[in-house]
């Protein structure tokens, strides 16, 4: 929850100029109070636009969320579901995020799936054990067609804004969990699954993670207020798709 309409109009024209290689998808997902504004600078151009979440359902009387079909309708291609701060705050469960994403792939959205585990649970060794009850949920909602095309994003909660590190190392290995996991229902969809790494990217360490194996790209965070530290990130993703 940052920014302004005035803020966000200096970023995104910052970022518009800079993120314009077409081998890399630039994507932001401001909040939904500023989405119409951000579309409006990004109209045509290359930097796409999604949404920090979805509601589950279709229509109704939902007071205060927003569905698909409105994200739609105001120019997103993509929407987070399950982002770590929304299971953490808001008690978003495994079965909700679910069918968010069945929400958002229905309403014609390109869902991000958010998966990752707390401090304690990898302290404890649960990590494949609470990131794969992340996917299932997922997979046994929707099946893992739905996964085509889809994108999902590792958050290591325990790595966010908490002074510690995840290595690239234990970032591909969650990846490498996460691929074989989809693999092991479909194997075209697994290879060709976009994981993006969620904990703490910045310009100084953005390539060493973007190298390894199955890290397809970067959920970034407070990195992305700031453009010049944002674009570095994207300048390394750019240089490692080069070759």
């Amino acid at each position: 929850m940052h920014g302004s309409r005035a803020e966000n109009a200096i970023l995104i024209e910052a970022v518009v100029a800079g993120a314009t290689a077409e081998q890399v998808t630039c994507l932001i997902c401001p909040p939904f109070v500023y989405l119409h504004d951000a579309w409006r600078m990004l109209r045509g151009g290359e930097v796409v636009l999604g949404a920090q979440d979805v509601c589950a359902e279709a229509v109704g009387a939902y007071t205060g969320e927003v569905s698909a079909a409105m994200l739609v309708d105001v120019g997103c291609q993509y929407a987070l579901v399950g982002h770590s701060e929304r299971r953490a705050l808001y008690g978003d469960s495994n079965a909700l995020v679910a069918r968010k994403f069945a929400a958002a792939r229905s309403g014609g959205l390109t869902p991000i799936l958010c998966v990752g585990e707390q401090l304690a649970e990898r302290e404890a060794g649960r990590t494949s054990e609470v990131v794969g009850a992340q996917l299932d949920a997922v997979l046994q909602l929707s099946g893992v067609a739905s996964l085509g095309g889809a994108v999902i994003a590792y958050e290591p909660v325990w790595a966010i804004g908490t002074g510690r590190t995840a290595t690239p190392e234990q970032a591909q290995e969650v990846h490498s969990f996460i691929r074989q996991r989809v693999a092991g229902e479909d194997a075209k969809i697994g290879a060709g699954l976009r994981i993006l790494y969620g904990g703490s990217v910045k310009a100084g360490n953005a390539r060493d993670i973007f190298a390894m194996p199955d890290v397809d790209g970067g959920l970034i965070g407070g990195a992305s207020l700031k453009a010049d530290e944002f674009l570095a990130i994207f300048a390394a993703a750019v240089s490692l798709s080069q070759g």
